[in-house]
């Protein structure tokens, strides 16, 4: 089965193909980050104890996240492989797989939120009011995630075929309905946190339908076959895997650090665990753009990849990493010249402000060397080798970042912040190392003879 998409990875030149892709992917990461934030900036209105308890509830919700988006990145790798490689019927069992492989996920994280959310939250606060309030919203997005980890799924399978627009509308439509409903369940119904976890998996949801219709109905470059459930490819699956695993432990450290990080930081105050959680609202809009980036580069990766053209592989590197950097540089001037601002968005109180403001200053310090490492990593994901990605995280946010804060802040507190640029810039040089010792081996030989 031909499709002009699919033929354009292959042949259109690389730099106005890789916008063309990534643009519609930027733009829906950034309505993506705008409804995570307002969802923070409505609850910090409502009560400061309900930031607290966002905050506290964010890291294991990311880890949710993280399975749902890692199991998607599997999929996006190896649909866009296979369809490289011509293996059509490969990539149909993959796309027809994705709903399985999201009902799963959704199971293991269903039963966590009906029996364990309240002693995820208790162990990191005795304030009766944060943990009442932190329970229910990890409780709420936990036991109603199916629509987000279903949607991802299907979403990533969309873009493999070169198809962004959809993938789009698709984080478009919840992000909407997510805004919309925010403050009519946080303030009319006097819900509070719970409410804006009720408004998040009712965007969710929607969003699923929608994608599950565009799937069955839209979808032309993929065979979507029921018949491939009775005859179930497990070789299919540990492919999908082989990426997505690496990509879930990657993901999953980054949940694993805000755990060691809101430990850390509560032995100190709330006020230190409050301007976490802000940073990670506020970075989202610097980082989510880079991601939906990485979303429009994946499938040119690994299509040229499949198709063993070495020079496209590589150019797609070289453009991706030149617009993460553009980006990542307006992400520190704004961090470095409005931090009162950004932190005024929520609410901040006075000793927020005087923490978060050389905070944020200090973080962002990191950003420009973030984004080499992470088009690295999404370089090593589009080529089957996600393991390597996983080592960079794991050095970055376990091997780094979590020592470095425990020892700077057993310094003085205000030092701990510095961990962030640190873990950044050794992180990137092992990718950087991770890099050539690939190429020599495996990318040299698919590159054009001089």
């Amino acid at each position: 089965m031909k499709d002009a998409r699919l033929e354009r990875m292959g042949t259109a030149p690389v730099f106005p193909l890789m916008m063309k892709m990534a643009l519609p992917a930027m733009f829906s990461m950034i309505v993506q980050a705008l409804y995570n934030v307002v969802d923070s900036m409505f609850v910090s209105h409502y009560h400061k104890t309900a930031l607290t308890a966002v905050s506290l509830a964010f890291p294991m919700q990311l880890l949710m996240v993280s399975f749902g988006v890692g199991t998607a990145i599997g999929l996006n790798s190896l649909i866009s492989r296979r369809l490289g490689e011509q293996r059509h019927d490969e990539a149909g069992k993959a796309a027809t797989y994705s709903i399985i492989l999201g009902m799963a996920t959704w199971i293991i994280f269903a039963l966590t939120g009906l029996f364990f959310s309240g002693n995820i939250i208790g162990a990191y606060t005795d304030n009766p009011m944060v943990l009442e309030s932190g329970t229910q919203y990890l409780s709420c997005v936990f036991i109603f995630s199916f629509g987000m980890l279903i949607e991802v799924n299907i979403e990533k399978t969309i873009q493999a075929t070169g198809n962004m627009i959809f993938p789009m509308l698709f984080q478009l439509t919840g992000a909407i309905i997510n805004i919309v409903l925010d403050p009519i369940f946080i303030f009319t119904f006097d819900m509070g946190a719970l409410g804006a976890g009720i408004a998040t998996v009712i965007g969710q949801i929607i969003s699923m339908i929608f994608a599950l219709i565009v799937l069955l109905q839209q979808n032309k470059a993929i065979k979507i076959d029921l018949h491939y459930l009775r005859h179930f490819d497990f070789k299919i699956v540990r492919d999908i895997y082989a990426v997505g695993i690496p990509s879930i432990v990657m993901q999953s450290i980054s949940s694993i650090m805000l755990l060691g990080m809101n430990g850390i930081l509560a032995g100190i105050s709330e006020t230190y665990v409050d301007v976490l959680g802000v940073y990670f609202k506020l970075q989202s809009f610097i980082f989510m753009p880079v991601f939906g980036l990485n979303q429009g580069v994946m499938p040119i990766m690994g299509y040229n990849y499949g198709a063993k053209n070495g020079k496209r592989l590589m150019d797609t590197l070289k453009y991706g990493i030149y617009v993460a950097i553009v980006i990542m540089a307006v992400g520190v001037v704004l961090f470095q010249t409005l931090p009162e601002i950004l932190l005024n968005l929520f609410n901040a109180y006075p000793e927020m402000l005087e923490t978060g403001v050389p905070a944020l200053r200090i973080i962002s310090l990191c950003f420009v060397l973030a984004a080499v490492g992470i088009l690295f990593s999404t370089f090593f994901q589009a080529v089957g080798h996600g393991i390597r990605s996983m080592m960079v995280s794991l050095f970055r946010q376990l091997g780094i970042i979590l020592p470095a804060a425990y020892f700077l802040a057993g310094i003085h507190p205000s030092l701990v912040w510095y961990a962030f640029p640190i873990a950044e810039g050794g992180a990137m040089m092992i990718a950087v190392i991770f890099f050539a010792t690939l190429y020599k081996k495996e990318i040299k030989k698919i590159m054009p003879a001089l």
